[in-house]
């Protein structure tokens, strides 16, 4: 017998794939398709995804790629058996924070496609560059920055500056100005190419690129993925005519840019429309299956399970990632707010940290090499040592916490060079108001103890980074066990990445960051983005009158996709972090204050600069 039932699909343009899940209307996963860039569409040219100018700093995608890339992984679940008639609804998330310049013809040619031609063909032509992409019309320029693009500096600058800060461009915008934002990207899109700027018809994210594709017509830009523009004030839902019109080049230019940026809908699950007629014909998709707005892939990962208000995600991969539902907005220059994609009232609050698994890993080598470890990967030295060792390196309550600051990698999170630092902390000290409350030391001292020591402190530090910025978000919870009121912490902890595997780690994230209900890893893979984006797609279809949180969490099957791995909250254990927060920020702004006035410290010696550009999305 045939199967039958509603379908949805979730699509996850990424800096290397383009993945599809396909769920059913209880959240089942029925079929999920890849394509890899570098293995499969190599004939583009592309390294990891991208291409380079490093003379500029400028790092790009090929539109035709993704184009593509569709194609090809709508054709790979046809073969698989699909049946595109009973999917109901379509949803994306987009690597953010991609600019996409269409042409004066896109909303002609995109009506327009025909069935036995493929998209790239008929959207780029045969070779997708910028000649042939002008000659065409559909886009003005052949190429999308993407979130690795550096090429923005002085644009980023005149951001910053333009409302008098970036304290005040972040408090407008949710954001600081940062190389990767379409804001300044637009801004020198305009200064080196003016004569594609001037074909530009409309300005899309990646996200709204790939709901104009199926839509048939340009899209309109998701209400979260536009927070991440430096262009949106969100207090007023609203674009900032100050920030366009220096995007622009002048007020007298602005309407031109708000023009080509477009409207943005509030309702982030409202159908743009029906599928375009090429999918019907080329793929036999239901003629009435619903466009759902695509969002960021950050967004997106939120919507990959339930979270509540206060529950915060953790990706522990090869940089940190930090998530969290709030219904505060408190905007900060070292983090990012945006609106919620599906829930009017809450915000998208992000922390993203280079420096993550690298850190660790160097810690754990040089603990291996300590021990003459056989395996000198091996994780058991590490992982032995850092929960042997007592809370903050403590021989007791009244000793001094070890604090400090290992970045391998310049850190964006305090804005630092690499390097590492090391203080011994007094809160005795400091609740006295004595000079010597914070002592720096050396990593080989008898004050601090080598490679040891670091093992706890390094998973106690980023830990602390977090809760420091979250601490204003989270509200009091209560013990579930119990019924017991407890201080405000998050709900639960969902983690995610390669470092979600490892239990000691998971273990402190709970010592520290505490969670009501306790730590749980997600374990859904790398599929978060498209699986978010899918249920996306079932509420935006099925919601009636229910919020997102309120129709997944009825429907998501929880023993499936999450396990319960550590303890929250510890009575006394949690409240100990809670004074090291404070020997925490000190311990930063101490640092901060050295750096600048040239005195700053560093145990590592040379600074070890390494990449500038953040890596773990796709890793």
């Amino acid at each position: 017998m045939a199967a039958t039932g509603d379908l949805y699909m979730g699509f996850d343009l990424s800096t290397q794939q383009c993945k599809c899940l396909v769920v059913s209307s209880d959240l089942k996963l029925a079929h999920s398709a890849t394509v890899d860039f570098d293995a499969d569409l190599s004939h583009h040219g592309i390294k990891k995804g991208v291409l380079r100018n490093d003379a500029e700093n400028e790092i790009f995608a090929p539109v035709a790629m993704w184009l593509e890339a569709l194609d090809l992984v709508l054709s790979r679940l046809q073969a698989a058996g699909l049946d595109f008639s009973r999917v109901k609804g379509v949803a994306g998330a987009g690597m953010q924070h991609g600019t996409v310049f269409w042409g004066p013809k896109a909303e002609e040619v995109l009506g327009g496609l025909q069935g036995g031609k493929g998209l790239s063909e008929q959207l780029c032509g045969p070779g997708g560059d910028d000649e042939e992409c002008v000659r065409m019309g559909v886009f003005s320029h052949a190429y999308s920055p993407n979130w690795q693009d550096a090429s923005t500096q002085k644009q980023c600058e005149e951001f910053d500056l333009v409302l008098g800060g970036p304290e005040e461009l972040a408090r407008v915008t949710g954001s600081k100005a940062h190389h990767r934002f379409s804001g300044p990207q637009i801004m020198r899109f305009r200064q080196k190419y003016p004569e594609y700027y001037k074909n530009t018809s409309r300005i899309s994210l990646v996200s709204s690129f790939l709901a104009s594709v199926f839509l048939g017509r340009v899209a309109p830009i998701d209400i979260s993925d536009v927070c991440g523009m430096d262009l949106w004030e969100i207090s007023k839902g609203a674009w900032n005519e100050g920030l366009l019109s220096l995007a622009a080049g002048g007020k007298a230019n602005m309407a031109d840019l708000k023009q080509k940026l477009g409207h943005v809908p509030e309702d982030g699950g409202g159908s743009f429309g029906p599928i375009s007629q090429y999918f019907v014909s080329r793929y036999g998709f239901n003629k009435e299956c619903a466009v759902i707005p695509s969002t960021g892939d950050n967004p997106s990962t939120m919507l990959a399970l339930p979270m509540r208000e206060g529950d915060a995600i953790v990706s522990l991969g090869t940089s940190t990632t930090f998530l969290m539902s709030t219904p505060q907005y408190k905007p900060d220059p070292a983090y990012h707010f945006m609106n919620h994609p599906t829930t009017a009232g809450l915000y998208m609050f992000m922390l993203c940290y280079k420096n993550g698994g690298l850190a660790r890993e160097k810690v754990r080598d040089a603990l291996n090499a300590t021990t003459n470890s056989a395996d000198s990967k091996s994780w058991d030295a590490f992982n032995a040592t850092a929960l042997s060792t007592p809370v903050l390196g403590q021989a007791d309550d009244t000793a001094p916490m070890k604090l400090g600051l290992f970045f391998p990698l310049p850190e964006i999170v305090p804005n630092l060079r690499a390097g590492h630092w090391r203080f011994n902390y007094s809160a005795l000290n400091a609740n006295a108001a004595l000079p010597n409350a914070l002592e720096p030391v050396t990593a080989d001292s008898a004050a601090w103890g080598g490679a040891p020591a670091d093992a706890r402190a390094i998973v106690e530090s980023q830990f602390l980074s977090c809760r420091l910025r979250s601490a204003g978000l989270v509200s009091a919870q209560t013990d579930p066990a119990s019924g017991a009121a407890l201080p405000p912490q998050p709900r639960r902890v969902y983690l995610v990445g390669g470092g979600s595997q490892n239990a000691a780690i998971a273990d402190l994230c709970g010592q520290v960051l505490g969670g009501a209900e306790g730590v749980y890893r997600l374990d859904i893979g790398g599929n978060a983005c498209a699986l978010g984006a899918a249920y996306k797609a079932v509420w935006g279809v099925e919601r009636g009158g229910e919020s997102f949180e309120t129709l997944i969490e009825k429907r998501w099957d929880e023993a499936g996709f999450v396990k319960k791995i550590a303890q929250g909250y510890r009575k006394g254990v949690w409240e100990r972090y809670g004074v090291a927060v404070r020997g925490f920020e000190e311990v930063e702004r101490r640092v901060l204050r050295e750096e600048r006035a040239g005195t700053g410290r560093n145990d590592v010696g040379e600074t070890e600069m390494g990449s500038a550009l953040s890596r773990g999305r796709d890793e």
